[in-house]
């Protein structure tokens, strides 16, 4: 199981959100470049980008910051927020990240993710980001009425790279991952999920691990020393080959 440290970027800082809460914000860092390099000198082998701007506004903001972390880092990046159009994939892709996580508009126009999907295969992920099972979108302010598993059910056949599987309610909260609800979706698709939301310790990359997900990602637990990145990613490398 792949370790993937979170840098959520609003106005061009690294910060941490509480269940996806944008007035309970926490800024962990001025230079999220330098954030990126620490990541990686401790053993990151992919960084998680979430432009916390863009998912508001529907469109990419932070992308000065974003340009910053690719250039500072060789291990790939993956990013989310405000992707709703094939142009802004296209550029994203462009900048030389590795993959566009789409949300919102995957719900909102199924068709057009299944045709984004086939138009760029193994570079998109499905974001599924739920609350109390049910899809959220626009940055998490809005709370549809489809099931997630349902969603992640409807997409499986395309050529996604990953899915993100978030409880909001855990998110940024370190109080343990929805592992009930991640195993539900594993077990509905073939496409590889990754966790995300609630990691508070190394005991939960140690259950994480024990699920058949391909990563999990971290955020806030990192940020506030909990436990090192290179301590999280000895401890799903132990669990994953079954020590």
């Amino acid at each position: 199981m792949q370790v993937i440290p979170a840098i959520d970027l609003r106005g061009g800082l690294c910060v941490r959100l509480r269940q996806g809460d944008y007035d309970r914000e926490t800024v962990f860092g001025d230079d999220p470049a330098a954030m990126a390099v620490k990541w990686e000198s401790e053993g990151a082998t992919r960084i998680h980008l979430v432009d916390l701007d863009g998912a508001k506004a529907g469109k990419p903001v932070n992308v000065e910051s974003v340009r910053a972390i690719l250039g500072a880092v060789s291990v790939p990046c993956q990013l989310g927020g405000g992707v709703r159009d094939e142009r802004t994939i296209a550029a994203w892709l462009d900048e030389g990240l590795e993959r566009v996580i789409v949300g919102t508009q995957a719900l909102r126009d199924p068709g057009w993710f299944r045709a984004m999907a086939e138009s760029f295969p193994g570079r998109l992920v499905l974001g599924l980001d739920a609350r109390d099972g049910q899809v959220a979108t626009d940055g998490w302010l809005e709370t549809s009425k489809v099931k997630a598993a349902l969603l992640a059910k409807q997409f499986d056949d395309l050529p996604l790279a990953a899915i993100i599987y978030t409880d909001i309610a855990r998110d940024g909260m370190l109080e343990g991952p929805n592992l009930e609800a991640t195993a539900a979706i594993c077990r509905h698709v073939k496409t590889p999920v990754v966790a995300s939301g609630g990691v508070g310790g190394l005991g939960d990359i140690e259950s994480l691990a024990k699920l058949p997900v391909a990563g999990c990602i971290v955020g806030r637990a990192l940020y506030e020393g909990k436990f090192s990145l290179a301590d999280a990613v000895a401890k799903a490398g132990d669990q994953s080959s079954g020590s």
